[in-house]
This record gives structure tokens, sequence and C-alpha cells, in this order.
């Protein structure tokens, strides 16, 4: 029969074969523009295995993107891909809704052994739409249930993983809320332009005065949302003692802590949870990325009082993924059996000591600064003026995990630079290493690496990324040298 164009016989023609090579094209003519990792790494991944990518052009590169944090063990590691055939192999069901299987048993045994102490004995756990920023919003709903308040408290730079519309958008549901921001305390660039310890003083004296303060505008909420690092908004972790204050706050006052553990957890800034380094229990814990063992999966991990005793409205189709579970449960007893905790803050210590050489050789590294294997390098203008408004001489922050470009010296910060950061991001990629950007600006080059990170791959990072530094910075004319 004869194919007429827009017949049957013309509709059930074979499409042409794809071509891994040809994936890119294709799909970034289907897709939408507001792709965000396919427009700044156009590669198209065919393998991987630990830190390593193989593209379909046959390049190597080695993956400091993780994911997104995701892969706290890497690509395809051999006991999470065990631990999903297992599901496989056994028959059963994929997709259980909320009911009682044994693969959830074991992910929750595995999940209550790692869980903070003081948490654990109390805690109760909800399973909800596989993103993290699903599972913001029912932290912030279980909160609403459990105060009578509707309001909530977060922190300047908070908005990973869609947060920023979870919380700015609000949805039928919470009509009546309202979203408070309030300053995060920083070193290199300090809201009250002083930095350090004084800085960090300066911002919880704020949250306290705002709480207490009848006139402020702002009635008692129902939570407190804080990342004890942020991640999007630039790598940056709270003072230890910061936290502690947030955490006095919020007790004081009958307002619910809501730890935001998405891409903190899992052993990544050294600990298995990031609020340990600060010895705070907070009431909910928002828990996504790594607990699913690279699958989607997210819960919340809430203290037993603060649920309600009546039966819940079913609203989603995938509350616990069951291979998630599995991955997951194989990725969190593999960190707590090999201390692998222990690996992240030790290698952190170390990459964080060798990368602030960066700064002392190139002017448009404006800080380096993280906790654990959760790292940013912000890119600056050297040319630039420092900010006008800094009075504070910033030295290594609390613990250590932070530290100015020339510590003690005073320097102010200088303007962001975006156009640079994004050049060093094209510079590593051609190097064979992908990083990702993140930062108010988009001025953080952001290093996420797998837990599993050999000595000699951390080696062949940093070499890259110092040679990318040096490309983007003597491409840019100028600024190389960091000033004496």
């Amino acid at each position: 029969m004869k194919s007429v164009p827009g017949g049957a016989a013309d509709r059930t023609a074979p499409a042409p074969r794809s071509t891994p090579e040809g994936a890119g094209r294709r799909q970034g003519a289907r897709e939408p523009a507001a792709r965000t990792y396919a427009r700044a790494l156009p590669i198209v991944p065919v393998r991987a295995r630990g830190l390593t990518i193989e593209g379909a052009d046959g390049r190597r590169y080695l993956d400091c993107l993780s994911g997104a944090g995701t892969l706290a063990l890497g690509h395809n590691h051999p006991v999470v891909l065990e631990a999903i055939r297992k599901v496989l192999d056994s028959g059963a069901p994929l997709n259980a809704l909320d009911l009682a299987t044994p693969v959830k048993d074991a992910f929750l045994d595995e999940l209550f052994r790692t869980l903070p102490p003081g948490l654990a004995e109390r805690a109760r756990v909800r399973f909800c739409g596989p993103a993290g920023s699903e599972a913001v919003e029912t932290a912030w709903a279980l909160a609403r249930a459990a105060t009578g308040r509707s309001g909530l408290l977060t922190f300047t730079g908070t908005g990973r993983c869609g947060t920023a519309g979870v919380l700015d958008a609000p949805s039928a549901n919470t009509h009546d809320a309202r979203v408070t921001r309030l300053p995060y305390p920083q070193d290199y660039r300090c809201p009250f332009g002083v930095g350090g310890k004084h800085g960090a003083d300066l911002a919880a004296r704020w949250t306290e005065s705002l709480l207490d303060d009848p006139g402020a505008g702002v009635p008692l909420p129902a939570g407190m949302l804080v990342e004890p690092v942020q991640g999007d908004g630039g790598v940056i972790p709270a003072p230890d003692s910061w936290l502690r204050r947030m955490r006095q706050l919020t007790a004081d006052r009958s307002v619910p802590l809501i730890a935001d553990e998405i891409q903190t957890g899992v052993g990544r800034t050294g600990t298995f949870w990031a609020v340990e380094h600060s010895g705070v229990t907070p009431d909910v814990m928002v828990l996504s990325n790594a607990i699913g063992g690279s699958l989607p999966l997210a819960v919340v991990v809430y203290r037993d009082d603060l649920g309600t005793r009546e039966p819940g409205t079913p609203t989603d189709a995938f509350p616990g993924n069951q291979l998630a579970m599995a991955a997951g449960t194989a990725t969190l007893a593999h960190v707590r059996q090999n201390a692998l905790t222990d690996r992240a803050a030790a290698l952190g210590v170390r990459l964080l000591s060798q990368l602030r050489q960066l700064a002392s050789d190139f002017a448009c590294v404006g800080d380096v600064r993280g906790r654990g294997l959760m790292i940013g390098v912000e890119l600056v203008d050297p040319d630039g003026e420092g900010d006008p408004g800094f009075t504070g001489s910033p030295g290594a922050a609390e613990g250590g995990v932070a530290a100015p470009v020339v510590p003690g010296s005073g320097r102010r910060p200088l303007p962001a630079a975006p156009e640079l950061a994004a050049a060093v991001q094209r510079e590593c990629l051609r190097r064979g290493l992908i990083v990702g950007l993140g930062g108010r600006h988009a001025s953080v080059v952001q290093l996420l690496p797998p837990l599993t990170i050999t000595d000699e791959q951390a080696a062949a990072v940093l070499d890259r990324l110092a040679d990318a530094v040096r490309a983007a910075a003597r491409s840019r004319g100028g600024g190389t040298a960091a000033a004496p």
C-alpha cells in the first residue's frame, strides 16, 4: 500500500532509529528551555560507575555533582544494584501505596539506627511524594496542624529543591500562610557587614527580637525551617553556636524546629546528619536526595507528639518507592558500617585546606568554604570594589569549616562573578570534570563528590579544578594573581 502523508500507513511507519550521540540535540528540541543541568553540561551519559561517567562520545568525566548530592556512594554502587535486583527478582510489588511491606520495614529499621538519639526515641516517619520540595511542604503542613498556627520562619538563601516555590506560592490549603525570611549568618558576605561570631550573634538577636516584638508584624509561626549547611544558597555552613541558639529560641516558644537535611544528610558533611555537628535535636527532619540511594524518595521524620491521631487522607500515589527504599537501605547501611562519615570529615578538611591555596593564587577566588564533602568555591570580580559597608575582619569560622581568602585580613567581599563561575564550569567540563553552580548570584562552584571518592581521584579533581580556574582567569584578562 502506498503511504499517504498523514494517513494510517504514514502514522505507523517506524521512527528514525535513535542514537545516543544525537540524544542531546533531539531532547533539546523536545524539552523546554527551563532545563538547567543539560544546558550547562551538554553531555549524554551512557555508562557510569562510582565517580566516573562515560559520555556517548566516549569521553570520561569525574562527576563531582553526584546527581545534585543524591549519589552518596557514587554511580551504580554494587550494594545498591544488588539491593534493587533482589527486589526485582523477588516478584514483590513495586508500588504498594502506603501498605506495610518487608522492604519498607527494613528501610525504617536502618533509618532509625542512624537518627540523632534524641529524635530516634520518639520518632515517627511520614512518606510523601518523592521530591524534597514535597517533603518541605509536608513538614510545614504537619507543623501547622500541630500548632494551629500558619506562618513559617526560614532564611535568606533557602530555595533548594524547588522550596522557594513551595514557600512563596501558597496553595489552596495555605492561603493564609506567611513566610518570613531571616538573615542567615555567613562570614564572607555577612548581612550585617561584620562577619565571624559577631555577625552570627547579630543574626540570632534579630531573630529573637522578631519573635518577641509584638509590633514586628510577624505572629508566632508554625515552625522554623533551617538548613544546617545551605546548599543552593552557596554552600554556607551554619555556625554551631548559632544553630544551638535557634534551637533554644524555638524550644522556649514552642515553635517546631524543622531541619532541612535534603542535601546534607547521609554523611555528606562528616556526620550522618548535619545537625549532629552542633548537638542540636530538631523536632522535624526533612530527608530526600541520598536517602533513596540514587532513586526518588522523600520522608519526613518528626517527634511523635507533633503528629495527628486522625487517619490521613490519601493524596499521593507514590508514598514510598519500593526500589528506592531498598536502595536507600543499602546506602544507609553501607555508610554506617564503613564509617564513611569519618572519611568525609577527614577528606573534607584536607580538600578545603588545599582548595584555599587557590584563593592565595587567584584574586578571582573570593572564598572557599564547606563542611565534609560539601564544598563551595566563590568566584568574584577582582577588579570590582569591595563592599563599602563591610567593617569586620573575618577569620576562620567556627569549627574551621570556612575561611576568608586571607584569614584575618579584613578584606572586603568583592562583587560576585557569575560569568566567571560559568566559565570555570565550562573549563572543568573540557578537562573531564563535572561541577555544579549555586549561590545567590550563581557564582559558587559546588563540589559534591560521592563519599567513596579515593585519594587519587580527589587529587585529580583538585588538579583539574585549579587548571580550569587558571584558564578562566587568563581568558578574562588580568586579575590572575591574588593580591599580596
